[in-house]
């Protein structure tokens, strides 16, 4: 086990899967309750138009990467607070236009040397200094940002029209956050990959909704489940020689899975014994209060 420390590649994909698998469901959690899920596979998407101009122009593609997909979503945003089209046809029409694009820059280039596969799952030895730099300076402050607005972002994403009503900048605050999303974006795509990028985002928050009891709880769990289904899904790919994104996207549908299974299985054992009598509802006289809400 130790020994994949003595390689600076696994140190670095380490340590990208630790930011990934922190930011992508703390973003995730507001996605996924705002039930703006695609927005993550639509800017993945755009941010592969990025890469394609990157090598176009010789420029580091994990720059012009995050200034496409940043554009995108202040894109996404603008059109969506037009209100002449859904959101979700916002998205279409953004994710079509943005791997069209990809599709043709990628074309253009002759002779590049660059693994396109490794940036469409994954791979683990995509993750350069260069951009273990970039991914901890742009994660460290996509969680500053979280950290900062987690209250308003709490609020608009369960009631946008009485967070308005409150006095809330809901238009900054809603643009603030499709630009988090960009940003978790480009960091994750380094890790997952570009077509898994929106399963790391969504799947963890799943899993915690199963059993979370409150919106604190949920981002909790969340959090520690992103991490964990990166960092040993890496640890799949180094051993089993696999892509990383579909390793750590397979572990984090596995356990959701074994959760579902697990909460069927105990609700079954629970009817079963409270029909044979085993179990018995307490008996509450009238007048009397329970305790609870």
């Amino acid at each position: 086990m130790g020994e994949i420390f003595a390689y600076d590649f696994m140190v670095r994909a380490l340590l990208a899967g630790l930011v990934a698998g922190l930011i992508c469901p703390a973003v995730g959690v507001f996605l996924v309750l705002r039930r703006y899920a695609f927005m993550a596979d639509t800017l993945a998407h755009v941010s592969l138009a990025g890469l394609a101009l990157g090598m176009i122009l010789g420029v580091f593609p994990s720059l012009t990467t995050l200034g496409v997909t940043l554009a995108a979503a202040v894109g996404v945003e603008r059109l969506r607070a037009t209100g002449r089209l859904h959101g979700e046809a916002v998205l279409a029409l953004m994710l079509s236009t943005g791997l069209a694009l990809a599709v043709v820059l990628i074309s253009l280039v002759r002779g590049f040397n660059v693994d396109i596969m490794g940036y469409l799952f994954g791979s683990i030895l995509t993750v350069s200094p260069a951009d273990l730099l970039l991914i901890l300076v742009v994660g460290a402050a996509a969680m500053l940002l979280l950290f900062l607005f987690y209250k308003e972002l709490f609020f608009i994403s369960f009631d946008e029209e009485c967070a308005r009503v409150a006095g809330l900048p809901v238009d900054r605050l809603n643009m603030l956050f499709i630009l988090l999303v960009a940003l978790t974006v480009s960091v994750a795509t380094r890790v997952v990959g570009v077509l898994l990028v929106g399963a790391l985002m969504v799947i963890p928050v799943l899993t915690g909704q199963l059993f979370a009891g409150s919106f604190r709880s949920l981002f909790r769990v969340s959090l520690v489940l992103g991490v964990t289904v990166c960092l040993c899904g890496l640890l799949f790919s180094y051993y089993l020689g696999t892509a990383p994104g579909g390793s750590i996207v397979l572990l984090a549908a596995a356990i959701f899975l074994l959760t579902q299974l697990f909460i069927a299985a105990r609700r079954a054992w629970q009817r079963r014994r409270l029909v044979k009598g085993e179990e018995k509802l307490p008996l509450v006289k009238f007048g009397e209060r329970t305790s609870g809400p």
